[in-house]
């Protein structure tokens, strides 16, 4: 029995589909706090439990007679993540699951400067810990950030954010099928994957080329201080953690936190994953 978190969202959906053409619906389980939001998954004979992270007992109950658990990382930040996952893994222990997999980020580490990758440190460290067989893995920064970064700049042409550096944008359908190869045991790792990143980091100068390149239109690429962009999120009614974690993305990128490109999520999926041009292409397309 696989056991997926979050499987009504965006990463988690992608990655039950994926498993559903390698392993029999009757192998598959999900935990979802909105059981509804499955019931198709559900007609389609995978085990459909409710789990919420903030009911321990509702997780030992949908991570029941899981061989491997897939936990999902939260949509929170800071300890109010990390508590959350803490309660997941707890939950995973006295279920007693056979391994678990988290989908962590590539730039994972306690000096992260962006907060969601101290995040996933902190919460490898609690894997780490329960001497359990476990796997993190280290997805590329989701291109899907980078397309909500120049939506205003679609119709404007100008892509005006903070100063940034090389980031290896991926995508959710490439990732989603990488770990559906791992849950099926197709490729196994132990600890922290190497970086499962789309074929190339690009900046936002990169990006503005490519942007021009697709719409035959002219993109300009101007840089605006930390100060005003945040100033800039906030009058658009963002709170001020939510400001804070966007800035520190371009601060992480500056430092050089997402520039790796790996050969690995390739060889999982058995082909070259999406370019940023493909993404951009198909966003701006619909």
């Amino acid at each position: 029995m696989i056991i997926v978190t979050g499987a009504t969202g965006k990463l988690g959906r992608r990655t039950v589909e994926r498993l559903l053409e390698r392993v029999p619906a009757d192998r598959v389980g999900v935990s979802v706090r909105d059981p509804r939001k499955a019931q198709d998954l559900a007609d389609r004979g995978v085990r459909v439990r409710q789990g919420s992270f903030d009911d321990p007992a509702s997780l030992v109950h949908s991570f029941e007679g899981a061989e491997q658990l897939l936990l999902v990382s939260l949509d929170r930040t800071g300890q109010e993540c990390v508590a959350g996952h803490r309660t997941a893994i707890d939950a995973a222990v006295q279920a007693g699951v056979g391994r678990i997999l988290y989908t962590s980020q590539m730039g994972a580490a306690h000096d992260a400067r962006f907060q969601a990758c101290r995040d996933h440190a902190q919460t490898e460290d609690l894997l780490r810990a329960t001497g359990l067989p476990w796997t993190a893995l280290r997805n590329g920064f989701y291109a899907s950030s980078a397309l909500q970064f120049l939506e205003p700049a679609r119709h404007a042409g100008d892509i005006a954010l903070p100063a940034d550096g090389p980031v290896a944008w991926t995508g959710h359908d490439d990732l989603a099928e990488a770990t559906a190869v791992i849950l099926a045991e197709e490729a196994r790792f132990e600890g922290p994957t190497p970086p499962l990143t789309g074929p190339a980091a690009l900046d936002f100068d990169t990006v503005a080329k490519i942007a021009s390149q697709t719409t035959g239109r002219p993109f300009t690429r101007t840089v605006i201080p930390d100060d005003v962009f945040r100033e800039q999120v906030l009058a658009h009614g963002a709170p001020a953690p939510i400001a804070d974690l966007m800035l520190s993305i371009f601060a992480a990128a500056r430092n050089g936190e997402f520039t790796a490109v790996d050969t690995t999520l390739a060889e999982l999926i058995g082909r070259e994953p999406a370019t940023f041009r493909t993404h951009l292409e198909r966003a701006w397309a619909e």
